[in-house]
């Protein structure tokens, strides 16, 4: 069996939760083609157009418009029609009430040292940090907060912001997912094909749990 087959049959063996992350990441990294394949498996396997579109959506936050422009424009390509998810009104109270409660959620009793922290270089990103970050974006329906935990997990290992990263894999945590569905998303990145994305990824694990069983 050639490289090229032993890569289509582990997709193929890849669970749901376990595919949105590698659409997520391979868009982050603009491996298009690749993110043509996964699309492509997600669609054979009849995945809701909405996991994804919100996948991809929430990229933005991690790689930019450009980025989330391209990929979201890939998915049209591969999943024609209009069945995208509803749009929201803006309502900025709403969007801090959200943000806030989300926020608290992945950052537990850290999230007014973590205001705090960012507040004293930049005020801006201290808000939108809650306001468009944790309310208007990953507050939205359709796609749970898990979920999209394990997408942010796989974007942060593949771009390798260390900090970032533990952070998010703390936030997994602490919305009770298993550490071995934290494991098979950062390995999986190896599909990717460069092992550096899942040894990095790995490593900022290793260091999260040690310190963990520490404690």
């Amino acid at each position: 069996m050639n490289r090229s087959s032993s890569k289509i049959n582990k997709i193929n063996k890849l669970q749901t939760y376990e595919l949105l992350p590698l659409i997520c990441s391979s868009a982050a990294l603009r491996m298009d083609e690749l993110l043509r394949i996964f699309l492509i498996e997600a669609k054979k396997r009849n995945i809701n157009k909405i996991l994804i579109y919100e996948s991809l959506l929430q990229n933005y936050l991690f790689t930019g418009y450009p980025s989330a422009l391209i990929a979201l424009k890939i998915l049209k390509e591969i999943y024609p029609g209009d069945n995208s998810a509803e749009t929201e009104d803006w309502d900025l109270n709403k969007y801090r009430e959200r943000g806030v409660k989300n926020c608290k959620k992945i950052y537990g009793r850290k999230y007014s040292k973590l205001i705090s922290n960012i507040k004293s270089f930049s005020p801006e990103l201290s808000n939108w940090l809650v306001l468009e970050g944790y309310g208007k974006v990953l507050g939205r329906k359709n796609l749970s907060l898990k979920q999209r935990e394990l997408n942010i997990i796989a974007v942060l290992a593949v771009q390798k912001f260390d900090e970032q990263l533990y952070s998010h894999i703390n936030g997994a945590y602490r919305q009770k997912i298993e550490t071995e569905k934290i494991r098979r998303v950062i390995l999986n990145l190896k599909l990717l094909g460069e092992d550096s994305f899942s040894a990095f990824g790995m490593k900022v694990l290793k260091r999260y749990l040690k310190k963990k069983g520490a404690n």
